[in-house]
Parts: structure tokens; C-alpha cells; sequence
């Protein structure tokens, strides 16, 4: 029989406490604005750091794992032109550029690569049913969509046959296919490129690319892209390593020429603590082939990620410290509005007292004020914080994830907060004197 009457006394001083909050309701209020803020906060700012993260994490997919990618630049020549030289220029030394033999020197003389993908961009426009749009023509090797990632949607890939006879066939992007088969298969469709009739044999599964991604990685919308063999490229479109008359007339009037046969390599390591010393293995082959020459560029994307969702945690870290101070200030902001609240009341707690109740009573009912006060803020508090997320997600054009983590951590924390800071008003009210407190003025 003993357990039912604590239950009742438990459930009498509950009730006492919700009377008394709704009772102050104003003032419940505005003491549970600090739990609401700093709840909200934690959310919020939990939510835009977990959205940064993920977008680190599909910036990674986008640029493959364990890749280093090289990409060809233009020799800045400058002249020279102190009277000390008796040339009035500084001579210049000759790059083949980087080319498609370079891929064989670094198979040949290189431990540890695992794939290796060349590509060749071309702008051009695609021509369908009188419809006319431009897009990037890619010549590539079947290792490209490995090194990648890209999954093939529809159709086959590339045969051994169609890259050695540079067969005319390409595969398209999500992209393409929208805006120009939108209610057919294009699968064995003829599509034009430039003077070329391209037979479409499969289409790239879609892939989202953000505007921050293209932005921070230079890279472009592969929707868009129509790929085809590097060898039907450069027999039927263009092969920078021949030179013609036509060329050298053409590059005449550019100051820096793209003399390159390829636009990008990407090669792919076997294990990620290779990745640097293999990048610095590949400068200097490449160096030297190149006869001195610097015209490429070597990054390692995945690092530079790496590096930066390193820094992304740590401003989470400060955020969420931030935030969480917020909570601290609304806790003691309880514990003040409840001490306060005891100095008021003293009258009714030396009443209750003198009526039987016990200091325990007491106690159940200021932490029940308490603890009420903490959990309806944080209420509140989970709601603005997911509104809020979404506001920035919306009207900031930022990626934000709202996490169950956070809401569980944030609200939990909050109704600690109540608990704890709630302990020395409550024990305060309990150590009243039942005389004194009913003859208090």
C-alpha cells in the first residue's frame, strides 16, 4: 500500500506545480526563453554543420576516391627585358604538353596506381529533331566511370571495338536526354556533333551537382556531357598533338595556345596514404618529360576535402559550445525566476507545510515548476530550431540536415538544465520555517 500513496503524493504535488505555471504563465514564459533559444540554436547550427559535412561528402563522390588529378595549363612566357640581356627575352623551352604517352610513362615507371582516365573536352552543339543545344563532348576510356563512380542507366558502355576503331557512338547524360527525348528512348537514336553522327548506345544514370560544386571544384554538370571513345575523338573531332597549317594559323592570334592533347587525367592510387608521395613522383616524371617545362597542375581533391571537413568539425565543435552556453544562461535564468518565485511564496509553502505536506513535497513541487518550465521550453525550442534550419535551407541556399541526434541531445540537455538548476530553489523553499513563512510579510 505504500507504493500508491507515494504515487499519490507525487501526483498531488504535480498537479500544484501545473496550477502554478499556468497560473504565471507570462512570467513561465519568459523564464523558458532562454531553454527556447538555446535549444533552437544547438538545432540550427547543428543542422547547417551537418548539412556542410554532407556536402564535403558528395563533393568527395563527385571528384572519386584516392584520385590526383592533373590538369594542363598554358606556358606563361615573359619577356625579358632588361638592358643586361643581350636577347631582350628569355628563351623559351618546349613542351609537348601533356599527352596521351604520358599515361604510359606513368603505368611503365609508377608502383601503386590502380586506374588511370584521361579526358578530352570539346564544346560543341548537339543537334536532334530541329532541336539545337550546346554541351561538352568528353572523349574518355571505360576507366572513366570507375574513377568516377558513374553508374550507367540505361544501355551498355563503351566495347574494346569501339575504342580501337573510334567508333561513332557516344553515351549521354541525364541531362541531354531530357531536353531532347523527353517522351522517347533515345537508346539507338542518332544524335549531331559538330559534322559527326553520334549512334546513342546507353545513358549515365543522374547525378546532382550543386552550384557550390561546380564553383569550389571547377568541375562541370556531367547531365549535360555526351561522352564518346578518346580515339573516336581524335580521329573524327580533334587531336591537338597534330599540328596543321589550319592550327598554327588559328593559335597565331592567342597569346597562350592550348597545345595539350588531353584536358584532365585522373588517376587513381590504391591506398590513400600513397596519394601524396605518388602526386610528387608524377611532378617530377612529368617534369621531365615536359623538358622543364611547368605547364600542368597536380591536386589531390580528396585531401583538400579531407582537410577542410577536418575544419568543419571544429567550428561545429565551437558552434555547438556557443549554442550550448545559450542553455546555460537559460538554466540560470530558472534558478533566478524560481528563487525569486520561493521569496513570493513563502506564505503558501509555510500553509502547505502547516497543512502536513513534507519538505519532500516541497521539494517534488518547486523541481516539478522546475523541470516543466525546461521541457516546455525545449519543446518550443526543437520546433523553432527545425524551422529555422529550414528557413536557411530555403531562403540561404545552404544544405542543412536535421539530425535525431541533435533534437534527442538538445532537448535532453534542456531538461537536465531544468533539473539541475531547479535543485537549489527547491531545497530552499523545503528549508522554510512553517511559523516564520506564515507570519511573513
Amino acid at each position: 500500500m505504500k507504493k500508491p500513496y507515494i504515487n499519490e503524493r507525487l501526483l498531488a504535488n504535480f498537479s500544484i506545480a501545473l496550477e502554478a505555471v499556468i497560473a504565471n504563465r507570462l512570467r513561465s514564459f519568459l523564464t523558458a526563453l532562454g531553454i527556447i533559444f538555446g535549444v533552437a540554436a544547438v538545432i540550427a547550427m547543428m543542422a547547417i554543420g551537418n548539412g556542410a559535412q554532407q556536402e564535403i561528402l558528395e563533393q568527395i563522390k563527385l571528384v572519386g576516391v584516392n584520385n590526383i588529378v592533373i590538369e594542363p595549363i598554358s606556358e606563361q612566357f615573359e619577356e625579358d627585358l632588361s638592358e643586361e640581356s643581350d636577347l631582350g627575352k628569355e628563351k623559351r623551352k618546349f613542351s609537348p604538353g601533356l599527352r596521351l604517352i604520358d599515361i604510359k610513362a606513368i603505368e611503365t615507371n609508377i608502383p601503386g596506381i590502380a586506374k588511370i582516365s584521361p579526358e578530352i573536352v570539346l564544346e560543341t552543339n548537339i543537334v536532334y529533331g530541329g532541336i539545337r543545344r550546346s554541351a561538352k563532348l568528353v572523349g574518355i576510356k571505360p576507366a572513366y566511370f570507375d574513377v568516377l563512380d558513374f553508374k550507367l542507366g540505361e544501355g551498355r558502355l563503351f566495347s574494346e571495338s569501339n575504342e580501337i576503331k573510334g567508333d561513332p557512338v557516344c553515351i549521354i547524360g541525364k541531362g541531354v536526354q531530357r531536353k531532347f527525348f523527353p517522351k522517347e528512348n533515345p537508346i539507338g537514336r542518332k544524335i549531331k556533333s559538330g559534322n559527326q553522327w553520334l549512334e546513342i548506345i546507353g545513358i549515365m544514370e543522374e547525378r546532382f551537382v550543386s552550384e557550390q560544386s561546380i564553383s569550389k571544384l571547377g568541375i562541370r554538370d556531367f547531365n549535360m556531357d555526351v561522352y564518346i571513345p578518346i580515339q573516336s575523338m581524335l580521329v573524327r573531332f580533334k587531336n591537338r598533338d597534330l599540328v596543321t597549317g589550319f592550327d598554327l594559323e588559328e593559335e597565331s592570334g592567342s597569346q597562350n595556345p592550348n597545345y595539350h592533347q588531353i584536358d584532365k587525367l585522373v588517376i587513381q592510387v590504391s591506398e590513400s596514404e600513397s596519394l601524396n608521395p605518388t602526386a610528387e613522383v608524377i611532378s617530377k616524371l612529368l617534369s621531365r618529360s615536359h623538358n622543364g617545362v611547368v605547364d600542368f597542375e597536380i591536386t589531390i581533391p580528396e585531401l583538400l576535402l579531407k582537410q577542410q571537413q577536418r575544419t568543419q568539425n571544429i567550428f561545429n565543435i565551437v558552434l555547438g559550445a556557443i549554442a550550448g552556453i545559450s542553455l546555460l544562461v537559460g538554466g540560470i535564468g530558472i534558478m533566478n525566476i524560481m528563487l525569486a518565485s520561493v521569496m513570493e511564496r513563502i506564505k503558501e509553502i509555510g500553509l502547505r507545510l502547516s497543512l502536513g505536506a513534507k519538505k519532500s513535497d516541497i521539494v517534488n513541487q518547486f523541481l516539478f515548476e522546475s523541470i516543466m518550465i525546461s521541457v516546455s521550453g525545449g519543446l518550443i525550442g526543437v520546433i523553432l530550431g527545425v524551422v529555422l534550419a529550414y528557413l536557411v535551407s530555403v531562403f540561404g541556399d545552404f544544405p542543412t540536415v536535421v539530425s535525431f541526434t541533435s533534437i534527442v541531445l538538445s532537448f535532453g540537455v534542456a531538461a537536465t538544465v531544468g533539473l539541475i538548476f531547479g535543485i537549489a530553489p527547491a531545497q530552499k523553499a523545503a528549508s522554510q520555517d512553517p511559523i516564520t513563512s506564515l507570519r511573513y510579510e
